[in-house]
């Protein structure tokens, strides 16, 4: 089976990072959470005091950007590729609502994101690889062989996400969710620097009334479209 890189794109909480893994475990392949790089990002600008409700230090975050170390090991218990920053495992920490309301105003600083790509096309270099996130399909990988931009509306990655952050014990509202989405939403979109758009030939992929299942099995018969031909 030859190998291929596959992008996936999309608004937040849209399901990327669910069915990358699932896509990449099926096919054998590696698995790239971009989103969580630039969480961790976020984790340590709040950990240094350089991000907070009024103010985002760019140019100290810029300085401190060489002092940022992300990888990812795998944990043979639950078979999931965590995120480690600086040596400190951050998986759960980095998925708090608190840093949520930072990745994207972080996302934005061009000096951030030249890093991070950076390491995205070193890890994809020797192809085989699942990588999802805002801009894969347009900067990060614009000749991967499989696009994939993925969509649905507001309320119903609302109504996912709230779901999905409750079941952890952590205390928010329907309305705080939305409402950091909708932000989200707009600062990706209109940022200078890579904002997050649909590349001309990426396949539109609304996932709103589709259930995982049934939104991992169109994905992997399509993969393997690509993959076999």
């Amino acid at each position: 089976m030859k190998k291929i890189i596959i992008a996936i794109d999309g608004f937040s909480s849209t399901g990327k990072s669910t069915v990358a893994k699932q896509l990449a475990k099926a096919l054998g392949y590696v698995y790239i959470d971009t989103g969580a790089m630039y969480r961790a990002v976020a984790l340590f600008a709040m950990k240094h005091n350089l991000v907070g409700d009024d103010y985002l230090k760019e140019q100290d975050l810029e300085i401190k950007l060489s002092e940022i170390q992300i990888n990812f090991k795998l944990n043979s218990k639950n078979d999931i590729a965590e995120v480690y920053l600086n040596g400190s495992n951050v998986e759960n920490e980095i998925r708090s609502l608190e840093v949520s309301q930072f990745v994207s105003p972080i996302a934005a600083i061009s000096s951030v994101r030249k890093k991070l790509v950076e390491q995205q096309q070193k890890m994809g270099a020797e192809k085989g690889i699942v990588m999802d996130g805002r801009d894969i399909g347009t900067v990060v990988f614009p000749k991967a062989e499989l696009k994939i931009f993925m969509n649905a509306s507001a309320e119903k990655r609302a109504q996912r996400r709230y779901e999905e952050l409750t079941a952890k014990g952590d205390e928010v509202t329907y309305e705080d969710v939305l409402e950091n989405i909708q932000e989200r939403d707009h600062i990706d979109t209109t940022r200078e620097d890579s904002p997050l758009v649909k590349a001309e030939d990426a396949i539109l992929f609304d996932n709103s009334i589709l259930s995982k299942k049934e939104q991992f099995e169109k994905l992997k018969n399509l993969a393997l479209e690509y993959i076999e031909n």
